[in-house]
């Protein structure tokens, strides 16, 4: 019964960089409608399938659905927006995207006291929105790539050039394949992590404080409020910290909140943990968002974003892979400790090599824009 609940993550990552190649050649809005109409197809045929096997596919076409919609909703809201509009809409995307969680998943568990099936007919509310997507959506026409960003006094690259007077548009697109790295690499190693949330605490707080199912779950929720309320206030941060710093930030808070868990000695105490922990995963989802939106031109961004999207849901699907053996080592305190160090020493490593680290990340690779 666990793959019902891996195999869409597994999926994601198979089809997200099949989403970002549709949308740069084919567009945005046509992949958006059409991932929307699979995603309550799918997730919703649980409801009505017998066989474990033909749940597995439709978890499978789900996890294809929520690809296509993360790239292309992504894309298209780096499309419509950019500067400081662009950070601050991204902001409400990742907290919207955490609210929601917190509302489905509870009202998944009270409809599952009902019947096991009627939680699969939650992912029918999406049919709902396609009007609105037809109506309301319009595909933006595409810009050609804009000069490089400049640099604030912290030596991070700001908010990208709006002016078109101070913009030097260029045949060639530059790949900024060192940023690229850096960002996909941190996707991916953060959520191995975060997902010590989900999968590991309530094991963890039942041999701390003989917790319940529904402690545990509030808990993960607690965690999730203050991820929204942290995205929420993610335009307002980078209107004053660049890139880099709301990374090292965001590192910094992710480690604390992990090292207050792992030395927790009661539920309150892991309750602090779990908000800090939040507040720094807020600002981590829309801060590479952005950070990818704002370095790739216009016919490379749904590639660029589909392929964080990639290594997001790699990191979750890797998450049990890598935890399970270590909490078996050393123990889930220890997990969780161990966990916020190596994310504190990155996090310092970061500040002390802010400069280095830019200068990598902007040596971009050129290549033709046809490409």
């Amino acid at each position: 019964m666990r793959l019902v609940l891996t195999i869409p993550a597994l999926f994601i990552v198979i089809g997200s960089p099949i989403a970002g190649t549709i949308v740069d050649r084919l567009g945005r809005k046509p992949l958006l409608l059409a991932a929307t109409a699979l995603y309550g197809l799918a997730g919703s045929s649980g409801y009505l399938l017998d066989s474990l096997g033909m749940i597995l596919v439709g978890r499978a076409f789900l996890g294809f659905a929520v690809a296509g919609v993360m790239v292309s909703a992504t894309t298209l809201i780096a499309d419509y927006y950019s500067g400081q509009a662009r950070a601050t809409f991204m902001g409400l995307q990742a907290a919207f995207m955490g609210l929601g969680g917190v509302l489905f998943l509870t009202s998944g568990g009270y409809l599952a006291d009902l019947n096991w099936r009627f939680p699969f007919l939650i992912y029918l509310f999406a049919w709902i929105l396609l009007p609105f997507i037809v109506l309301t959506l319009y595909e933006p026409q595409r810009q050609p790539a804009l000069s490089k960003e400049p640099v604030d006094r912290m030596g991070d690259p700001v908010a990208e050039v709006e002016a078109p007077s101070t913009a030097e548009v260029r045949s060639t697109a530059s790949v900024p394949v060192n940023l690229l790295g850096l960002v996909f690499a941190t996707a991916l190693v953060t959520q191995i992590i975060f997902y010590l949330i989900p999968v590991q605490l309530p094991f963890y707080l039942k041999s701390l404080s003989n917790a319940n199912a529904t402690q545990s779950g509030l808990a993960i929720a607690f965690a999730t409020l203050f991820s929204s309320m942290a995205s929420l206030s993610y335009g307002k941060v980078k209107q004053k910290l660049g890139y880099v710093s709301i990374l090292a930030l965001t590192l910094g808070l992710l480690g604390i909140g992990y090292s207050i868990i792992g030395l927790a000695g009661s539920y309150p105490v892991v309750l602090l943990g779990l908000a800090i922990a939040g507040l720094g995963l807020g600002l981590l989802m829309p801060n590479l968002n952005v950070w990818v939106a704002s370095s790739v031109s216009d016919a490379m961004r749904g590639r660029a974003l589909g392929g964080l999207t990639t290594f997001f849901f790699l990191g979750q699907f890797l998450s049990p892979l890598f935890s399970q053996p270590l909490s078996q080592q050393f123990g889930l305190d220890k997990a969780y400790l161990l966990s916020g160090l190596l994310l504190l020493v990155l996090g310092m490593v970061l500040v002390s090599l802010r400069q280095q680290v830019v200068t990598f990340i902007r040596d971009p690779v050129t290549v033709s824009r046809s490409s």
